[in-house]
């Protein structure tokens, strides 16, 4: 827990006891989570705290969004040395449709996209829907 805490304030987050028994949930998760899937894990613990601190994390670089093609966003934890720049951390990211997990798959990264004078990219995600390692038996 003292790990979690060290990382924690050297992203500039307080480590309250909910933010990092999240971060502990997260990590040993290793798939993306929805907010849902925290407040079941933790159902005494308000929902407004749960999505603050998600958005805390999010800001601070310790997780970033993936909107995987469900209609729920979920978020997943960064790498170590990740700063989710659009020009240099951008992975894909893998959802399965059988047992519905998303994943990310940070050693495969998306080559840097050359838009037309003018555009400003806000945000990039690439999904790639099919089937998992684990449900393919491979």
């Amino acid at each position: 827990m003292k790990e979690i805490e060290t990382f924690l304030e050297d992203k500039k987050v307080r480590p309250t006891a909910m933010r990092v028994l999240i971060y502990k949930y997260m990590a040993e998760k290793e798939i993306a989570v929805a907010l849902a899937d925290i407040e079941n894990a933790f159902t005494k613990a308000d929902r407004t705290t749960l999505y603050r601190t998600l958005k805390t994390f999010e800001k601070n670089g310790i997780v970033h969004q993936i909107d995987d093609g469900t209609g729920i966003t979920k978020y997943a934890l960064c790498d170590k040395g990740c700063n989710c720049e659009i020009e240099q951390d951008l992975h894909l990211h893998f959802h399965c449709l059988n047992c519905n997990e998303t994943v990310c798959l940070t050693k495969h990264k998306i080559p840097h996209i050359n838009l037309p004078e003018g555009y400003l990219a806000e945000d990039v995600n690439l999904v790639v829907k099919g089937i998992c390692e684990k449900c393919s038996g491979q």
